[in-house]
């Protein structure tokens, strides 16, 4: 089911833990796995979804760091039952860019919040988990286009551009409703960019 706030329900988070070995998935799975032993089991890092292009993604949208809803429904994914999910589900949509194309993925890839509440990523935060980014950014062979989303994600910038300097490097802003609501206009700030991702998309396939 891909609609907004899907992961709400037991049955599709079993349903996408079922794909999480997919070729398109393997690798990241194995990946996550790895983080979550070096780093113990005090540490929360939700799975990639499966419902993205996994290994085979040419657009890496870079976030912050997973928040609790991710971390109730084990994934980082648009269909996690937040606003901010949602926002991110509908303005990709209105944008046309097509899901399989993308992966999303966070620059602090575990939980840095308590309870409910996470906390925002600071720079040594994201210093913390550059080398897992690198490690990211080997396995996704196939990336050309890498959106930072939200400032706190360009902490990872060095690493990005030292790592993937192939890439394009683009910067929208978070699609929480706290940015999205804040002033009019801040919603087609970001569509404008995921907009302008579309075309570069499919100028580079042309």
């Amino acid at each position: 089911m891909d609609a907004p706030k899907t992961l709400a329900k037991e049955t599709e988070r079993q349903s996408r833990y079922a794909l999480l070995l997919q070729p398109h998935m393997a690798e990241l799975t194995g990946f996550v796995q790895r983080i979550r032993s070096a780093r113990g089991s005090e540490y929360q890092v939700p799975d990639f979804d499966p419902l993205d292009g996994g290994s085979s993604a040419q657009v890496l949208f870079l976030l912050e760091a997973p928040g609790p809803k991710a971390v109730k429904s084990g994934f980082v994914s648009r269909n996690n039952p937040d606003e901010t999910a949602k926002n991110f589900f509908l303005l990709n949509g209105q944008a046309g860019i097509a899901r399989h194309l993308t992966v999303t993925w966070n620059a602090v890839p575990w939980y840095i919040g308590s309870g409910t509440k996470i906390r925002p990523a600071k720079r040594d935060d994201v210093r913390e988990a550059d080398e897992w980014l690198k490690q990211l950014l080997e396995i996704l062979h196939h990336i050309r286009f890498i959106v930072f989303v939200g400032q706190k994600a360009l902490h990872a910038r060095s690493v990005v551009e030292e790592t993937r300097p192939s890439a394009e490097i683009m910067f929208m802003p978070h699609p929480s409703p706290m940015y999205v609501n804040r002033a009019a206009g801040n919603r087609d700030r970001i569509l404008s960019v995921l907009n302008q991702l579309a075309a570069r998309l499919a100028i580079s396939d042309a």
